[in-house]
């Protein structure tokens, strides 16, 4: 408590010394929309004093500095439209997949990089445009950067461009900066990285990460490191569509459903109907419920959307949004093609005093089905959402699912139109976003089970509880090392 007590002086300290000694002189130098996030985001004035060890007259420095720069490069207004669609086809700068810790990577493939001195400043937005992105949807999330140096030599050295880069990280933009991992340096560069070792402070220096195809894995697993790195990511990059993240794929709604896909959907409902036996079911689940908006026939309502995998509402962990509960909070947990788990369960609880609209996105539209994938939930009320693999699909580490969510005005309707013209106008600072990724449990797993009765009729588990098992029988947390918490846009 008196941590946090220190903390909340520091910033209310750095807040006043701010208005009182560079804004009277600078406020020309400076963004508005800047200077008024620093006086309402107490995380990002954190993570300028940590960056600076909570000197405050440091702090103030690197802010000064780093608000004169984010007007210079015009960081609040960077977007695709203002930049040449050319840098985003070359390929040598984006963002995917996360290292061993559950960051983020910021990938430099340096071989694509062509010094050319009309290009700089471009080049350099086209950082900043990244670097931006990601700290507003991720709240400042930290990034691993990974400089991928296999196939480069003395035609690729951009020191201006190298010590821009290092600037963000150690001047612009505080706390974020985990490591810099550096793959396959070659012998010829080391003297041009003894200069750049100098600009870096002890803290910086520290996060430098020189690796191989033996090495790197201590820091990124296989599945996020392409063939040429010794790992097993089949990731091609290509644009459009903008890799910031992996939520770029079209809208996953209710998906195609093939004939292979109901009938196997009708056989796991008989059977678990048969295995449950349990007729007041429904009279556990909150009553104040608003149904999805795609328009299912009576006749099957019964069929598919009333199908909940077994006892799926004991969730281990609730994510506790401004505007939604969201529950599991972190992983939907799938069974391998041995274990036969294809469906989890999502609960959404609106603790809000309005109705909050909501749509669900995924990386892999192909493979999912989720029901309903946009509607809304009434004040107070829950909505569970069904996510099932189509028919010869595997669920996979890599993908995930992100839940947007907004209130919506009393008088306003939850319809097709309604909602379709709600997040047309709704502003973006005011949608929640949380993120869930998937987690695969192996059949090779002595304690897993699937949702029907194993051979030697036990009767089934959830996939969180399987979950337990798993991670008892390991000695191991039951919950994934990746945040991937939500945060409303500020």
């Amino acid at each position: 408590m008196a941590d946090r007590q220190d903390k909340a002086a520091l910033i209310s300290e750095t807040r006043r010394r701010f208005e009182a000694e560079y804004l009277p002189d600078k406020s020309d130098k400076y963004d508005s929309r800047d200077v008024e996030r620093l006086q309402q985001d107490d995380k990002w004035v954190e993570n300028y004093l940590i960056w600076r060890h909570d000197v405050v007259d440091d702090t103030l420095k690197m802010i000064d500095e780093s608000f004169q720069w984010r007007k210079e490069y015009t960081v609040n207004d960077l977007t695709e439209s203002v930049l040449p669609k050319w840098l985003f086809e070359n390929g040598s700068i984006f963002l995917h997949g996360y290292d061993k810790e559950g960051y983020k990577l910021f990938w430099f493939r340096v071989k694509l990089h062509i010094r050319d001195p009309k290009q700089q400043l471009e080049k350099k937005k086209l950082v900043a445009f990244w670097l931006e992105h990601y700290a507003k949807r991720d709240h400042g999330k930290p990034l691993t950067v990974v400089f991928d140096m296999a196939e480069t030599g003395i035609s690729h050295i951009d020191l201006d461009f190298v010590r821009f880069i290092v600037n963000c990280f150690t001047d612009y933009y505080p706390n974020f900066l985990t490591k810099i991992v550096i793959f396959e340096m070659p012998w010829i560069m080391n003297a041009a990285f003894k200069i750049v070792k100098g600009w870096l402070g002890p803290d910086a220096i520290s996060m430098l990460k020189f690796t191989n195809k033996n090495e790197v894995q201590d820091y990124i697993s296989g599945e996020y490191l392409p063939p040429h790195m010794g790992g097993t990511d089949s990731f091609k990059y290509s644009y459009p569509p903008l890799v910031d993240d992996d939520f770029q794929t079209p809208l996953c709604e209710n998906g195609p459903i093939t004939s292979e896909d109901e009938h196997e959907s009708k056989e796991e409902i008989d059977a678990d109907t048969k295995e449950t036996g349990d007729p007041n079911e429904e009279h556990n689940l909150n009553p104040k419920k608003m149904s999805s908006i795609e328009q299912i026939p009576k006749s099957e309502e019964n069929d598919k959307t009333d199908f909940k995998p077994k006892n799926a509402k004991k969730a281990l962990t609730t994510f506790k949004g401004p505007l939604l509960h969201i529950s599991p909070a972190e992983e939907l947990y799938f069974g391998s093609k041995e274990t036969g788990e294809r469906k989890c369960l999502i609960v959404l609880t609106n603790v809000t005093k309005n109705i909050v609209a909501f749509k669900v996105r995924t990386t892999a539209p192909e493979k999912y089905r989720v029901k309903p994938s946009n509607s809304s939930c009434e004040p107070g009320a829950s909505l569970d959402i069904i996510v099932s693999l189509h028919g010869g699909f595997a669920a996979s580490l890599q993908d995930r699912f992100l839940i947007m969510a907004a209130e919506m005005d009393q008088c306003s309707g939850a319809g097709v139109s309604e909602l379709t013209q709600f997040w047309k106008e709704v502003p973006r600072t005011k949608v929640m976003e949380h993120r869930l990724r998937c987690h695969v449990i192996e059949s090779t797993k002595p304690s897993t089970l699937t949702l029907k009765e194993n051979v030697f009729n036990i009767p089934a588990k959830t996939n969180e509880e399987l979950h337990i098992q798993v991670c008892h029988h390991e000695s191991t947390p039951a919950t994934s090392i990746y945040d991937f918490s939500g945060n409303t846009f500020k």
